[in-house]
């Protein structure tokens, strides 16, 4: 590929549509993040789209709660949140305010400053494995909770913010069930990725955790 990518920042009427047509046009866009020690660039990959109470998959599933406000909030804001205890996944907003829906960042290649990057992955065995993964995405762009709620279509310097990049050929673009997802969100075609990118994390269908029992008592 021998084109640039477009250095624009995506505008915030990008996100002020509906999620079944955000999550697929955010292919092929570099995402920024910007830290102390300099910037990390990702061309993304993969990607879910999550609609919010109209979606049982969703955490706005139920309605608003502390956790995920910021779902509900102005479109082209960012939505961290901790899940099993260890990793932070990283979501942008979309839809118009009070919609709650969101696009969740899957996976992605790192075009710049993969250096600042591999000492935040090191069990990954080659540059592609980085982000390959919404957890690893997370660890290697040093997302945490800190950056819940931030704008990414404000300042450029910004701790993240969203560039035009280079979309790829609609005949690239699949789409099939999200991962992980199971009861009545779990048919819904609303994981996207790029065909034959080797940096698109495989599909693993939901698995029901089971609880253990210790002394007649529930886990938690």
């Amino acid at each position: 590929m021998n084109e640039s990518p477009d250095r624009t920042p995506l505008p915030r009427s990008f996100f002020d549509r509906p999620v079944l047509e955000v999550a697929p046009d955010l292919l092929g866009r570099t995402l920024v993040r910007t830290t102390e020690e300099g910037r990390i660039e990702l061309r993304l990959t993969e990607v879910e789209a999550y609609a919010g109470e109209i979606d049982p998959g969703s955490h706005a599933f139920r309605g608003r709660t502390a956790r995920n406000a910021v779902m509900f909030g102005p479109p082209g804001h960012v939505y961290v949140y901790f899940t099993y205890g260890m990793w932070h996944c990283l979501n942008l907003v979309c839809g118009p305010e009070g919609s709650a829906s969101g696009v969740l960042l899957r996976a992605g290649e790192i075009v710049s400053g993969a250096e600042q990057a591999r000492p935040r992955r090191r069990s990954a065995r080659k540059d592609e494995e980085l982000a390959k993964g919404p957890a690893r995405l997370a660890t290697a762009l040093d997302v945490a909770l800190s950056l819940n709620g931030e704008d990414a279509c404000g300042d450029p310097d910004a701790p993240l913010t969203v560039l035009t990049g280079i979309p790829p050929a609609p005949s690239l673009v699949r789409s099939g069930p999200r991962t992980g997802v199971g009861g009545e969100g779990a048919p819904h075609p609303w994981r996207f990725w790029i065909e034959g990118d080797p940096t698109v994390s495989p599909y693993r269908a939901h698995t029901p955790r089971k609880r253990r029992l210790d002394s007649g008592r529930r886990s938690a």
